[in-house]
């Protein structure tokens, strides 16, 4: 399975001019850095295989992808949480609804600490190696399009926010181009260690954030700032990555001088799905 390449679209959000990579319109079952991050996988033949096993959140969207990719290759899957939310449990809905229907064994327990040679672990929300192979065909695309733009190498900046950072660490080591990206998951200091462990050098840079977010927490500036958005661009971003991503990547640009003389790139790493949840717990407590 492959891929056309995501278009690009211009857009004007609080009176400055960015561009958005779309790769949220790769596919409807793979969007985002999710297609890309797994795009090894779908091409390769795993028969030697009889089950994928990973683990995370229950509303994760590699969970999601995972469960399509071990539908269409015909293998069982089970992944491996550490509790499920009553409220989800009794009212399925988004990423998790939809990885049950293509048939996720879904485990609250500790992940084994040994797996058979007919079983293919992937790491929490895709954080391997093999992930290098589709993120080198975005980071081909963003080359591309760079050259057709004529844009010098200075005045693009690029940026994406990360959970895990394995796109924007494959994206910096691809490109010769300023990648930028923000902690959503845990804190900086763990963003670093992620980094590490897939790549030693040359490391995208993380922009601070102004104050401390928990990830999975309801905020009114997160809520916000996504109607805002949509409003504006006409584009749905993901509650959880892109709503953070976009509040230190503005202040970031409002903090430079002569804007003008940028290119400002944003990807849009989809995760779409699981808004459906997440847009009901903000209408509950916000309205």
């Amino acid at each position: 399975m492959d891929f056309g390449a995501s278009k690009i679209d211009e857009v004007i959000f609080n009176s400055q001019k960015y561009f958005v990579k779309r790769d949220d319109l790769l596919n409807i079952d793979f969007s985002g850095n999710k297609a890309r991050k797994f795009h090894y996988f779908l091409n390769q033949d795993l028969k030697a295989y009889k089950k994928i096993i990973s683990y995370g959140s229950c509303q994760s969207n590699a969970m999601y992808s995972l469960s399509v990719l071990s539908r269409i290759k015909e293998l069982s899957f089970d992944y491996y949480v550490s509790h499920i939310p009553s409220y989800l449990k009794e009212n399925p809905v988004g990423n998790y609804k939809e990885a049950l229907k293509n048939g996720m064994n879904l485990l609250v327990r500790d992940i084994p600490e040994n797996f058979s040679k007919d079983e293919l672990f992937i790491i929490e929300g895709g954080a391997v190696k093999e992930a290098s192979f589709g993120i080198k065909i975005l980071a081909n695309e963003i080359q591309d399009w760079v050259n057709e733009q004529q844009i010098e190498d200075k005045k693009i900046k690029i940026f994406l926010p990360s959970g895990t950072g394995t796109t924007s660490l494959y994206l910096q080591k691809f490109l010769p181009y300023e990648v930028l990206t923000c902690s959503c998951v845990g804190d900086d200091d763990y963003l670093i260690k992620q980094f590490s462990a897939l790549e030693i050098e040359k490391h995208p840079i993380i922009l601070k954030k102004d104050k401390k977010y928990h990830f999975g927490k309801l905020y009114k500036e997160f809520y916000e700032i996504h109607k805002e958005l949509l409003e504006q661009t006409n584009i749905e971003f993901d509650l959880l990555y892109d709503s953070l991503g976009w509040i230190v990547f503005q202040n970031y640009v409002n903090s430079l001088k002569n804007t003008e003389d940028y290119i400002f790139l944003y990807i849009h790493q989809g995760g779409i799905l699981g808004n459906k949840s997440m847009l009901e717990r903000y209408k509950f407590k916000f309205g």
